[in-house]
């Protein structure tokens, strides 16, 4: 069993008539509904809004989904360190959309994460540059979204372990859209699609690339000392022992 918390802001969905008729119960329950289809998974919610993601559902997390936008600077510093602990010790790490410029993400890449961005209600095409690796598993050379903002490089982030899917956008930008980072003992999946006002969570093709996601993400053992900082013996020593 795979225990995944999805965290949202859960702003937008209560200052905005428009994202409420999207997401009427909120992206995180959206995001929650399709991936409590699969049995394999423990699927619990988290929000800024009612400051729920507590320790002991952090420390209780395989896999933590993360959607932020317009609040990423109320989220306490002392949440992020934790969530950059987690990661690093091996909890699985999937920042959605505009969690680029979350304090978590953040942290964890090292770099200003900018990159160029625009609202223009047009479509993209995500193309599939790596149909070899778990992530891609089932989704075909391309698939497209009807409207999305546009996100284009240049996307200030450390080159990625695996580059999975480039976004291509009408007005000529390109975005590296699909990304795996590995930090410490934790792994890490950065994915472009996911603006508040579009249904882009409904859709197939993303819900795949989620579920997939998931279990790349996923660790096999979360260890809190396998990256301490220790004097030990030496394995010479033990043995003799």
């Amino acid at each position: 069993m795979i225990k995944v918390t999805v965290w949202n802001e859960y702003y937008h969905e209560h200052e905005s008539e428009k994202v409420r008729e999207v997401y009427p119960n909120g992206i995180h329950s959206a995001i929650a509904e399709f991936l409590k289809t699969d049995e394999n998974l423990l699927v619990r919610t988290a929000t800024l809004y009612e400051n729920n993601l507590t320790d002991e559902l952090l420390n209780d997390t395989d896999v933590l989904f993360w959607w932020g936008h317009m609040k990423h600077s109320a989220v306490p510093d002392e949440l992020a360190q934790k969530v950059q602990e987690r990661v690093l010790h091996g909890m699985g790490f999937i920042a959605l959309h505009s969690a680029h410029h979350s304090k978590p993400f953040k942290k964890l890449m090292g770099t200003s994460c900018n990159l160029r961005w625009r609202e223009d209600d047009k479509h993209e095409r995500i193309w599939n540059v790596c149909p070899t690796h778990p992530i891609a598993k089932g989704i075909d050379l391309f698939f497209e979204i009807d409207k999305d903002e546009m996100y284009g490089e240049l996307f200030d982030i450390p080159k990625p372990d695996d580059l999975i899917f480039i976004t291509w956008h009408p007005g000529g930008e390109l975005m590296r859209s699909g990304c795996t980072f590995r930090r410490g003992n934790g792994k890490i999946f950065y994915f472009q699609p996911g603006h508040e006002t579009y249904p882009i969570f409904y859709d197939k093709n993303v819900q795949k690339v989620l579920f997939n996601a998931v279990y790349w993400v996923a660790p096999d053992v979360i260890d809190p000392e396998i990256i301490s900082c220790k004097h030990p013996e030496s394995p010479e020593q033990a043995y003799l022992k």
